[in-house]
This record gives structure tokens, C-alpha cells and sequence, in this order.
């Protein structure tokens, strides 16, 4: 039977690993959308709609009100990001920290993170629900903000950096408990392997594979001191400390921004959890398209 935009009736929904074992079974999606974006407003509406004709439990909610998506997120079986790379964003941190799996579909521009492109998410979408597809684990960063002993989570990356202020700032990084360098600089980034092909591969770090756990720590215009990205291992812990007499700010994501005081510290490392994303896509997906993905272009 037909149900609206080609889908078809799903009896029975099923979520599987990438090996056909049998994870759980689908009967709760949470679907999350960027608010901005009236296609994607629409469309997640229209999703609703769909499924829950499937007889799958449905709640929707701004991926932009964090607050009211976390407590809707334990007892869900699949995540359902509608908009861009930044959506996916705020899905994986809303997420934590539950080990719900997400499909990002895209109505943004890169897609670096997303699964399905919207012309094509209404043919494929039914595949992942019905049991198709593998998932894909990426590490996520913890970051504490010693002075006010808060916790924060992120997928891409943390920044320690300065304010509106074009003046630099002093960071004295310790990897370990041990001095690197004092870098005098716009600011510093912690990445994860998702975050080595966004700010950090602008401000010329290294590309690593979606599934690794190195660290990558590199300063943003680093002046007369080390100017060059270092990748660590995944048990390293860095600690940034921060010397200022203007703005500074540490950035989660690049979507959460906090204010720093001067001897402010900044302590990140890898958190315990991850990023489960569930794909349909070939598990060399990444290689095959980072070429054209970095030029903008989606194939």
C-alpha cells in the first residue's frame, strides 16, 4: 500500500548493525529540524504524518531547543535530523546520554554528517527503517570549564579563543599535566576526527577518518610560537589556561558560546560517549565523496 511521496506500508520495523544482527526494534522516532529552514519544517511535519500511519510512536521538536528535546530522547529507537551538518550537530549533543542512533537527512549545503540528500530521503528512508543499513560510531569531546565545574559535549570540536576583540590571547597548554607551549594566539581548537574537516581543516589541520579517536589540538594564527596541529592519542588530556586582558570565549561546536575570565582553565578529552549514526550508504562512503564534498559539491 501507497502512503504518500512513495512510501511504502512497513509491517514490521527493524533496526539492524551493519553485520544483520538484530539490535532492537523501531517503535519510537524523535525527529528533529532546523527551525529556520521552512522546508525542513515542512517536511519533518509531513514525516510525522507518514509514520505515524506506521503505527511508530512520533515526537518533533526543534533541534535548536535542546532543552525540550533531551528528556524526549530516553525510550526513543531512532533520531531523525532534518536540516544540515549543524542540525547533526545539535542532534548528537541533545542525544547524550542516550546511544540512540541518528540519520541525518540534508537540507543544508555540505552534508558532510547527513545520510540522505531531501530529494532522495523519501525513497530510502523506508530501507534504514525496515532494517537496512550499518551503524557508524564517531568520538565526542568533553570539555570542563574548571571554574564553574560544568561539563559540556561536543562532536566537532571545542575552541578556547578570543572575543570580538582582534587581539590576541595567551593559552597555556598542557597535554598530561605536562607544559607544551604558551600559545599567543586567536584561539585554540580541540578537534575529534568529525571536527578535522570543519574548523580545524580551515585553519590547516589534518583530515582523519570518521571512525578515529586521535585528537587533534592546533592553534588558530599562532604568533612566534608553535603554529603547527598535533594529533594525539585518544586517552591524551588537554588543558588550556587562559591569560587576558580583553574578551575571551570558549566555544562548543561552534554553536554554544560561553564567556572566559582571564586564568580561566579549559580541561578536554575524549567523553565516554558516541555519536551513533546509522547509514545505508557503502562503508567507504567517506573516501569516495571527500573530494567532492570538500569542493562544495554533492554527488
Amino acid at each position: 500500500m501507497e502512503l504518500g511521496f512513495g512510501f511504502t506500508k512497513i509491517v514490521s520495523l527493524t533496526l539492524h548493525s551493519g553485520d544483520g544482527r538484530l539490535l532492537l526494534p523501531v517503535k519510537r522516532v524523535g525527529i528533529l529540524y532546523h527551525p529556520k529552514l521552512e522546508k525542513a519544517r515542512a517536511f519533518s511535519c509531513e514525516l510525522d504524518k507518514i509514520l505515524r500511519t506506521q503505527g511508530i510512536s512520533l515526537w518533533l521538536c526543534s533541534a535548536w531547543d535542546e532543552g525540550k528535546a533531551k528528556p524526549q530522547v530516553a525510550g526513543s529507537d531512532l533520531i531523525l535530523s532534518i536540516g544540515g551538518d549543524g542540525t547533526m550537530l545539535r542532534a548528537a549533543r541533545a542525544v547524550v546520554p542516550h546511544a540512540v542512533p541518528i540519520v541525518g537527512i540534508n537540507f543544508g549545503s555540505l552534508g558532510f554528517m547527513t545520510e540522505l540528500e531531501a530529494a532522495e530521503a523519501l525513497d530510502k528512508l523506508p530501507q534504514l527503517l525496515g532494517g537496512e543499513g550499518w551503524i557508524e560510531e564517531r568520538a565526542m569531546l568533553e570539555a570542563e570549564l574548571v571554574s564553574q565545574g560544568k561539563n559540556y559535549h561536543a562532536l566537532n570540536d571545542v575552541v578556547v579563543g578570543r572575543g570580538s576583540s582582534a587581539r590576541l590571547i595567551q593559552v597555556e597548554t598542557r597535554i598530561g599535566g605536562e607544559v607544551l607551549t604558551t600559545y599567543r594566539t586567536d584561539g585554540v581548537i580541540v578537534a575529534t576526527a568529525t571536527g578535522s574537516t570543519s574548523y580545524s581543516l580551515a585553519a590547516g589541520g589534518p583530515i582523519l577518518y570518521p571512525q578515529a579517536r586521535e585528537i587533534i589540538l592546533e592553534p588558530v594564527c599562532s604568533h612566534l610560537t608553535l603554529d603547527k596541529a598535533l594529533v594525539l592519542p585518544p586517552e591524551a588530556v588537554i588543558q588550556l589556561k587562559v591569560a587576558t586582558s580583553h574578551q575571551a570565549m570558549l566555544s562548543i561546536d561552534g554553536q554554544v558560546e560561553l564567556p572566559l575570565r582571564s586564568g580561566d582553565k579549559v580541561e578536554v578529552k575524549l567523553g565516554p560517549y558516541v555519536a551513533r549514526f546509522l547509514r545505508v550508504q557503502p562503508k567507504t562512503y567517506f573516501y569516495s565523496s571527500l573530494e567532492s564534498r570538500l569542493k562544495g559539491k554533492i554527488s
